[in-house]
C-alpha cells in the first residue's frame, strides 16, 4: 500500500515522466521524426541485392547497392554528361590514348590513397581469366585484350600503363567514340583496392570476405551489415574525399511492392529504388498521388521487362521464338496491367535511347501466325515448360499469368515456378532454365553486348549467334556517330527477326519519395546516386 500511496501523492511527477518518456520514444521509432529525419533514409526495393561483389554484378539491385559504397573514375548524372568521382579528367587528343588524371584526395575507407596502381590493378583483375565477372565487357575496347575483355596471353594488359601515382594512360585498339569508353570503363567499372585484392587467388575473390562484407571501400557510405532478403545497412563515410555524407544511415529495405506502398504511406520507408528494382504497383499510383507528403511522377526509362528463352535449347530454334513472342498479346499487358504507362518495342532498344530506330516495329499479336511458326519449329507440344518467376514486382508476377494464358491458346502447356530474384539470376548463369522473365536495366551507351554475346557477363538467354556477335562487336568500336546509328539500326532489326529474347514492354519508372527528401531518383536513374553524398531532409 506504501507504493501505491507514494505513486497517488506523486501523481502529476509520475504523468509528466510519461509523457517524457512517450515523447522519448515516438523519437527514437519511425522514419517520420525530426531524429531520425534529418540524419537516417530507408528506400524500399521489391528486389534483393544478388551480389555485393564490385568485380561481378549482373542484377541492378546489386549494382545499386554497391554505388553507395565504390566509387566509378566517373558519374554520369545526365545521359553521356560525365563529371568527376575517382578521376578528376578523362581525356583524349586522339580518341585512342586517354589520360585520367585521379583526384588526389581520393582514399580508401581504411586511410589509404585511391592511387594509379588500385585502377590498373582493377583492369588486370577484371581481365583475368580465373576471375568471375561481369566487367569484362565494359573494358574489351582495351589493346590487347580479346572480344571478351579478357586476357589470352600474360597477366598485364599492354593498354593500361601508370605514369605516375595519380596517372593512367589507356589506349584503345583502335579509336572510338569517347563517350562509349567513359561510359563503359569510366562509369560502369568500379575500382577496387589492390592492397585488400592482391592477397586473394583470382579465382577465390567471389567468396572471399571482401565482396560478402566489403569494409573497404571508397564511396559516401560504408557497409555496416546485409540480412539476406531483408535489408542492407550501410553508415557515412564521414571522410569521404567529396565532402561528408548530409545522411549518416541508409537502410535499403527488402519487400514486395504491396508492402512498399504501405511503407511509403506510413513515412517508414522515404523513396522507393524505383528502376524495376524498387516498384511502386500501378494501381496503387493514385493512392499515392493523393498524399500531400510525397513526391509521384513518371519517367521513361532505360530498360524494359523481357521473356527469356534458354538459346542453348536446339528446341528453342527461332520458328519457336518467333511463335512464343507472336503468341502473346503484349497489348493487353500494357492496357490492362500498366494502364499504358509501358510501351511495345521490339527489341531492348527502348524508345529513351538516341540509337532507338522507330521503323523497326513489333512483331504482331497473330495467333494464326504463330501456330504456322510454332508447327514450323517441330516443338514438341506435348512437353510441359516451366516458367521461372522473380517474386517481388507484383506487376511482373501477373504479367505471367496472361502470358501463361497466352501460350496454352498456342498449344504450349506453361507451369510457373516462383522464386526469390537471386535465385532466378543465379539460374539464368547457369542455364538452368527452359523460360524465365527478366527486367533489364540498360546503359546509355548501345552496346548490349554484355546480353547477347558468349561468355558476356549478362547473357542470360545464353545466346550464341555469329552474326549477332559479329555485329555487336563492330558496332561498339565504331567512332562515328552516324556509322554507329546505321549499326545499331541493323542489329534492332536482326533481334527482331530472330527473337533471342521476347521484349514485353518497357516500362515508365514511377519516382515515389517524401518530399523532404531533398536529392533521391531522378528521371535518368543511372545519375541518381551521383551527389548521394549532398543528399538530406529539410
Amino acid at each position: 500500500m506504501g507504493v501505491w500511496n507514494w505513486f497517488g501523492r506523486k501523481k502529476t511527477l509520475v504523468l509528466g515522466i510519461a509523457v517524457l518518456l512517450g515523447a522519448v520514444m515516438l523519437s527514437g521509432c519511425g522514419s517520420g521524426t525530426e531524429s531520425k529525419a534529418r540524419d537516417t533514409l530507408t528506400i524500399g526495393l521489391t528486389n534483393a541485392p544478388d551480389s555485393l561483389n564490385p568485380l561481378f554484378n549482373p542484377g541492378t539491385a546489386g549494382q545499386f547497392t554497391l554505388r553507395f559504397m565504390y566509387d566509378t573514375l566517373l558519374g554520369m548524372p545526365e545521359p553521356n554528361k560525365f563529371e568527376p568521382q575517382l578521376a578528376d579528367s578523362f581525356e583524349s587528343q586522339d580518341s585512342q590514348n586517354f589520360t585520367v588524371k585521379l583526384n588526389p584526395k581520393a582514399k580508401w575507407t581504411d586511410g589509404q590513397p585511391v592511387t594509379a596502381d588500385d585502377v590498373v590493378f582493377t583492369l588486370n583483375t577484371i581481365a583475368n581469366p580465373a576471375v568471375e565477372t561481369t566487367k569484362s565487357s565494359f573494358i574489351n575496347m582495351l589493346e590487347g585484350l580479346n572480344d571478351m575483355g579478357k586476357l589470352e596471353h600474360g597477366s598485364t594488359i599492354s593498354g593500361v600503363s601508370v605514369v605516375d601515382e595519380h596517372t593512367v594512360i589507356l589506349k584503345t585498339k583502335r579509336p572510338v567514340d569517347p563517350n562509349y569508353i567513359k561510359c563503359m570503363l569510366g562509369f560502369e567499372v568500379y575500382i577496387i583496392p589492390k592492397h585488400v585484392f592482391e592477397t586473394i587467388h583470382p579465382a577465390d575473390i567471389s567468396n572471399s570476405d571482401a565482396v560478402t562484407k566489403p569494409t573497404v571501400t571508397s564511396g559516401p557510405f560504408k557497409f555496416v551489415n546485409y540480412k539476406t532478403n531483408d535489408h542492407v545497412e550501410l553508415a557515412a563515410n564521414m571522410d569521404y574525399y567529396r565532402g561528408e555524407p548530409k545522411l549518416k544511415k541508409i537502410f535499403l529495405r527488402i519487400m514486395n511492392g504491396t508492402n512498399l506502398v504501405t511503407e511509403l504511406k506510413s513515412g517508414n520507408v522515404q523513396m522507393a529504388a524505383a528502376d524495376g528494382i524498387g516498384i511502386v504497383p500501378i494501381k496503387d499510383l493514385d493512392v499515392l498521388k493523393k498524399d500531400s507528403r510525397l513526391l509521384i511522377k513518371t519517367t521513361p526509362q532505360f530498360g524494359g521487362q523481357y521473356l527469356e528463352f534458354n538459346n542453348a535449347n536446339p528446341e528453342f530454334n527461332v520458328h519457336f521464338r518467333r511463335a512464343v513472342t507472336m503468341a502473346i498479346n503484349r497489348k493487353r499487358l500494357v492496357d490492362d496491367l500498366y494502364k499504358r504507362t509501358a510501351k511495345i518495342v521490339p527489341t531492348v532498344y527502348t524508345t529513351g535511347s538516341s540509337y532507338y530506330d522507330k521503323s523497326v516495329e513489333p512483331l504482331p499479336y497473330d495467333l494464326e501466325s504463330a501456330k504456322r511458326e510454332l508447327a514450323q519449329s517441330g516443338f514438341d507440344t506435348s512437353k510441359e515448360l516451366t516458367l521461372q518467376v522473380p517474386i517481388g514486382n507484383v506487376l511482373r508476377e501477373q504479367s505471367a499469368d496472361l502470358i501463361q494464358q497466352d501460350l496454352q491458346a498456342l498449344g504450349i502447356q506453361v507451369k510457373q515456378q516462383k522464386l526469390d530474384f537471386p535465385s532466378v539470376l543465379a539460374n539464368a548463369r547457369k542455364g538452368d532454365y527452359e523460360l524465365l522473365l527478366m527486367g533489364y536495366s540498360l546503359r546509355v551507351d548501345p552496346d548490349y553486348s554484355m546480353y547477347f554475346v558468349p561468355g558476356g557477363g549478362s547473357n542470360f538467354p545464353h545466346v550464341d549467334d555469329p552474326k549477332l556477335t559479329d555485329m555487336l562487336n563492330q558496332a561498339k568500336l565504331m567512332i562515328s556517330p552516324d556509322e554507329r546509328k546505321t549499326a545499331y539500326s541493323e542489329i534492332q532489326r536482326y533481334m527482331r527477326d530472330n527473337q533471342f529474347i521476347t521484349s514485353l514492354y518497357e516500362q515508365d519508372q514511377i519516382i515515389a519519395q517524401d518530399k523532404k527528401l531533398k536529392g533521391g531518383i531522378k528521371e535518368f536513374w543511372e545519375g541518381s546516386l551521383h551527389d548521394l553524398h549532398e543528399w538530406h531532409f529539410e
